[in-house]
């Protein structure tokens, strides 16, 4: 294969990870649905090397999983796993939150209230008559959430949240989607913002951690019904 074909399988290869990623997390491709290549192929349009490699990375992010020679399968909800990843990430990111309230200087707060600017302007609009907007509902809560930790000093520490994140997208998304409730997620943000501005960081900490049991919960709510 050549550099040319290289980079042209590379491409289809990501755009076949995005595609099918952005479907899981959607739940168009159902928990623990068999994902037959021929018909992935002609869904996305793609040929079965770039497939192949794009469904490798989704093993690599625990949203599909294989069996020996048997196939592909779209991964379980677990809520076990949601559980766990909440404990860890709880763990993480309150230290990480404690770090960069410590070291956070003038430009830090000003990214922290843009990115909380922007992720309030959507929360006033995500109800029942706007899920349409839950994907850029996902990327200004990434944002804020990862601003919030950036001045922790650890890199590693950034990865691994990052990567936890990742892991509760799917779970996350059942929490805004199809849970009807009291709760509201923009006045926890609300708090955990504030209270991050003044500096402190208990009670930012204790917050966050709320705010993190509660999606839990509401995940919990939700695949109780469906079971």
């Amino acid at each position: 294969m050549n550099k040319l074909d290289t980079k042209v399988s590379k491409t289809l290869a990501d755009f076949a990870y995005q595609k099918i990623r952005r479907d899981i997390i959607r739940g168009e491709l159902g928990a623990s649905e068999k994902l037959r290549l021929n018909v992935l192929c002609q869904k996305y349009d793609i040929g079965m090397s770039p497939l192949r490699e794009a469904l490798a990375r989704l093993i690599g992010d625990a949203l599909v999983i294989t069996e020996g020679q048997r196939g592909f399968w779209v991964a379980p909800l677990s809520l076990d796993e949601m559980i766990d990843i909440t404990y860890v990430r709880s763990l993480l990111e309150t230290e990480a939150l404690q770090l960069s309230i410590e070291n956070g200087d003038d430009a830090w707060r000003e990214r922290l209230k843009q990115s909380y600017d922007a992720l309030s302007s959507i929360e006033s609009k995500l109800d029942g008559r706007h899920r349409d907007l839950v994907p850029e509902w996902e990327e200004a809560n990434r944002t804020f959430h990862e601003t919030m930790v950036s001045c922790c000093g650890s890199p590693w520490m950034i990865r691994m949240l990052q990567t936890l994140y990742q892991q509760s997208e799917r779970y996350r998304r059942i929490s805004i989607v199809n849970v009807q409730s009291e709760r509201s997620v923009h006045d926890e943000h609300e708090a955990i913002y504030e209270a991050v501005m003044q500096g402190n960081v208990l009670k930012a900490c204790k917050l966050t951690e709320l705010h993190l049991r509660r999606t839990t919960d509401a995940v919990k709510k939700t695949l109780s019904l469906n079971t």
